[in-house]
């Protein structure tokens, strides 16, 4: 019963988080603005604060996207997880564990949950389960190598 459910628990994990990405990511790009969150990042201590505030802002609002979609979930659970901890050290830390209090909690979840969302395959329901179950059944149809 709970190996039927998995797919359905990635894919409700895989929005969730995704969406939580996508938001975060959108209010960078559209309502605070890149110029805004680059002097934001700036007085905040990140290094190349420009470069920073446009990969921060693309990774998470495509990385969202991708995460819903369930497509590259490794390389974008990894990226992801990278601006989480990059934001964890850079301006959450001295505040204490409770993101109530400024605290690196929130942010150090977010990246841990794209981690194991990242490597879990995503579930029948993501488009890289698509790809790695064609790629196994090609592999299974080819004939197997002679014996010598």
């Amino acid at each position: 019963m709970i190996a039927r459910l998995q797919p359905i628990g990635l894919l409700i994990g895989r929005v969730a988080l995704g969406v939580v990405f996508i938001a975060h990511g959108w209010q960078k790009w559209s309502t605070n603005g890149i110029d805004a969150t680059a002097q934001g990042f700036e007085g905040m201590g990140i290094p190349a604060p420009t470069l920073s505030a446009y990969f921060a802002a693309t990774t998470e609002l495509v990385g969202g996207f991708l995460l819903i979609a369930g497509a590259l979930l490794p390389l974008v659970g990894l990226a992801l997880a990278a601006v989480m901890l990059g934001a964890m050290y850079f301006v959450h830390l001295d505040g204490g564990f409770f993101s109530m209090n400024g605290g690196y909690e929130y942010v150090l979840t977010l990246a841990v949950f794209a981690i194991a969302i990242g490597f879990s395959g995503g579930g029948l329901l993501a488009l890289d389960s698509l790809w790695l179950n064609r790629k196994k059944d090609e592999a299974a149809v080819e004939p197997a190598p002679a014996a010598a």
